[in-house]
């Protein structure tokens, strides 16, 4: 079936230099969006980014901006909106994780992954759905959480809250966006091969644990871009409110890690 639904829309995906969000940009590029892209401190891979939508004959432009910063969010939407006059996809990708019992865990990342993960979703969808009210048209927003809103290992009291609270903000948002037929879901990846996990593990740890899942791989960001572009498009044109998890029966497995 055609995509529809996305030709000259534009849309602003947080923390997309990478990862899953960079892969979201070039899907929703291919499928007919020009395309924001955003990112704190990765300028090359972001004009990598950048390039790769230029190549699927789209536009886009290349915005820092620490999505943990109120003022930095707010510009770049006035950054967006100066180049291309709208907003019609609004995509908080972005988030922020240290792994730490919660003992032990600094008040200063406790506080850093809800600014990230949390109170930057809101502003994105904020001022993604004023944009769309003004215009009187029809959008969407997503959430990009994650199955540990649902599994809520240990060492992630921070991450796993940020999560949860995407949640009640998704389901908020719709019923509240519902009369002006802006759309609002959350997808909830699973275990993802992104650049963020080699932080925390080697290569051959890696490997083993996406053995260790339930189709024996970890998830691809292309696989989540494919699942945000369902949401996005006329393809989920009658589907709000939802949680879309995107894991492959990971979460089923139980809460701690695997």
């Amino acid at each position: 079936m055609e995509v529809t639904g996305l030709d000259g829309k534009v849309a602003l995906i947080t923390g997309s230099s990478k990862g899953i969000g960079r892969a979201t940009a070039i899907t929703l590029a291919e499928a007919g969006a020009d395309v924001v892209i955003n990112h704190r401190d990765s300028a090359a891979e972001a004009e990598t980014a950048r390039e790769a939508v230029e190549r699927a004959g789209r536009r886009a432009i290349v915005v820092q901006a620490d999505v943990g910063i109120p003022d930095d969010v707010e510009r770049m939407f006035d950054t967006a909106l100066a180049e291309f006059g709208r907003i019609d996809i609004g995509i908080h990708n972005a988030t922020y994780s240290r792994r730490e019992l919660a003992v032990e865990l600094p008040f200063e990342d406790w506080k850093r992954a809800l600014e990230v993960g949390l109170d930057g979703g809101f502003i994105v969808a904020q001022r993604t759905a004023r944009d769309l009210i003004r215009r009187g048209k029809p959008g969407s927003i997503v959430f990009v959480g994650s199955i540990q809103a649902v599994r809520n290992p240990a060492r992630s009291s921070a991450y796993n809250t940020a999560k949860n609270g995407l949640r009640g903000l998704t389901y908020t948002l719709a019923i509240e966006l519902a009369e002006h037929q802006i759309r609002v879901n959350l997808l909830e990846p699973g275990w993802i091969d992104t650049p963020g996990e080699r932080k925390y593990a080697t290569e051959a740890e890696l490997a083993e644990g996406g053995r260790r899942m339930p189709w024996g791989r970890m998830g691809r960001p292309e696989e989540m871009a494919n699942a945000i572009l369902f949401l996005v498009s006329d393809l989920g044109s009658y589907v709000s409110g939802e949680t879309l998890r995107a894991d492959a029966a990971t979460w089923l497995l139980g809460g701690e890690d695997i």
